[in-house]
């Protein structure tokens, strides 16, 4: 397939004077949910990934090629550009250009690269970061891996929670000397973190676990942040979905008094089902009359 068009519309989002708010998605019928409602991109987490694939925690069991056939699933059934989270690259710097091409090769449309030390290490107690040097060599290995252009490479970094401003300001800064396209912040919580950040370096920025504060399109727009996450809500409205209904029918609730049942109607949309009538009358009963 060819991943062009969508590529250079996320470009163009980037270099663009205003933040988005990308969709969260996990899987072809959300990626259409969300194209139908007008989000301009999909974001597919690591930790939404584990939960979907495995139904397991956000603990790096998941592995590369479960990772990107689930991306690519998603890729297939839609248009959006699609952002995804591919945590530590599954390894050492080596390991994260595989899963550059790998995911590139899947069609998605921007991916992050992040400095924790992934998975937790026995005997760790929290979270740690991975030294600079080797961030910086992960974001190379990343760019080296790459072969179409209009993949956007982001580096990542939890630091602000973690070691605070100054520590990421210097990640960002090298990250950015390294050549990547955008730069992620997870767990910027005030306004006084995340323009210490922007008046400091070049690259758009993207938000994750951002403060209540800073949901403001107009403010984030003028703090050269070009995407920020809301959350992965709608897999966890999903999960409760599904269990509330599964709870009411072994309770002996009849299917025809459920709530929140999708209307036929909005089943035959997002399958997809005029195309597939379309092309079945094209190629099942061509000739016939």
């Amino acid at each position: 397939m060819d991943w062009t068009e969508r590529r250079e519309r996320l470009r163009t989002i980037i270099a663009g004077p205003r933040c988005i708010f990308p969709g969260s998605v996990f899987d072809p019928i959300s990626t259409r949910i969300a194209e139908d409602l007008g989000f301009e991109a999909g974001m597919f987490a690591g930790s939404i990934a584990s939960f979907t694939v495995l139904g397991a925690p956000d603990i790096i069991v998941l592995t590369l090629t479960e990772f990107a056939q689930q991306a690519f699933r998603i890729n297939r059934a839609g248009k959006l550009p699609l952002l995804v989270d591919a945590d530590h690259g599954y390894g050492n710097a080596l390991n994260v250009k595989r899963t550059v091409e790998e995911l590139e090769t899947a069609g998605v449309a921007a991916l992050t690269i992040e400095d924790t030390t992934l998975p937790t290490p026995y005997g760790a107690t929290g979270a740690t970061l991975i030294p600079i040097a080797e961030g910086v060599g992960k974001m190379k290995a990343a760019l080296a891996g790459r072969q179409d252009e209009r993949l956007v490479i982001v580096g990542r970094t939890s630091a602000m929670a973690m070691t605070g401003i100054g520590d990421t300001i210097a990640r960002m800064k090298a990250y950015e000397a390294a050549g990547v396209d955008m730069l992620f912040l997870v767990g910027v919580k005030t306004r006084a973190q995340l323009d210490a950040v922007a008046t400091t370096v070049k690259l758009p920025l993207f938000l994750g676990s951002a403060g209540a504060e800073l949901y403001d399109l107009d403010y984030l727009s003028a703090r050269n942040v070009r995407v920020c996450l809301q959350g992965h809500m709608p897999f966890m409205a999903a999960v409760n979905a599904v269990h509330e209904t599964l709870k009411a029918l072994r309770a002996g609730t009849p299917p025809a008094d459920l709530k929140g049942i999708a209307s036929p109607d909005l089943m035959k949309q997002v399958t997809r089902q005029t195309d597939y009538a379309k092309w079945s009358k094209e190629f099942l009963n061509a000739g016939l009359s």
